[in-house]
């Protein structure tokens, strides 16, 4: 074979050096925005989806080969995307502009889960807001306190994340709790909060607070419907285990 006909076929070329072909060079079929169009985006794996948003690789790999090797090294698409902006472009084949959008594509999933909670009207569905808060807190890396306000008919109003704290607690302040729902004109309120440990078991602390929030609100005529603990694979409701 002469350098010329290896210069002239770009996959032999790549691979001559020892680089892989860029994705442009596949079959149709294997290209994961094709791949997309015909089959639906649930047909691609981790490392396509993360590629797309890539958009290009580094120097001797192509998009999908950067993208596993961050899945890899970084825990899966759970691990990758709840590090923070500031670590994530750091990363090799990120930088500021990939890793504000991974972001920005977290914070949009976050809100639809949202959104299909208000598209419920009343609340009918706990497991779906359980599905939210998980989504929404169980990769957080210090707890967060975050409250559902609910009006009369228990339709949703806002989700706010009210405190944050370190790795094992966040202090809540039932002042706070009590003008929120006052600003936002709320009959009702679920709380949720993460165990960054993964271990969703409440503790004496979360008992505790809760009663207070629970004993604070009642003066003003709000009810507490629940308190989620958001764990890594699951979570633990007080409504569940009759603690409200």
């Amino acid at each position: 074979m002469t350098n010329d006909s290896v210069a002239g076929d770009p996959e032999t070329a790549a691979q001559a050096r020892d680089v892989p072909a860029s994705i442009k060079h596949w079959p149709q079929d294997e290209r994961p925005r094709e791949k997309l169009m015909a089959r639906g985006a649930a047909a691609l794996s981790d490392a396509e989806l993360l590629a797309l948003f890539l958009g290009s690789g580094l120097r001797g790999k192509n998009a999908i080969e950067v993208s596993r090797d961050l899945l890899v090294r970084h825990g899966g698409l759970r691990g990758l995307m709840s590090m923070s902006c500031a670590a994530l472009m750091k990363l090799p084949g990120l930088g500021l502009a990939r890793a504000t959008r991974l972001a920005a594509a977290l914070e949009l999933a976050n809100r639809h889960l949202a959104a299909e909670i208000q598209r419920e009207g009343a609340l009918t569905s706990p497991d779906r807001v359980d599905r939210y808060f998980r989504a929404r807190l169980r990769d957080r890396r210090a707890e967060v306190f975050a409250c559902l306000f609910l009006d009369t008919r228990h339709r949703p109003i806002a989700v706010e994340e009210l405190f944050f704290g370190t790795i094992d607690s966040a202090e809540v302040h039932p002042r706070e709790v009590v003008r929120r729902c006052i600003d936002h004109n709320a009959a009702a309120v679920i709380f949720a909060h993460n165990h960054p440990s993964g271990d969703p078991e409440p503790s004496m602390a979360d008992r505790a607070i809760t009663s207070r929030l629970r004993d604070a609100l009642e003066l003003v005529g709000v009810r507490v419907l629940d308190h989620l603990v958001v764990g890594a694979n699951r979570s633990a409701s007080f409504a569940q285990r009759g603690w409200l």
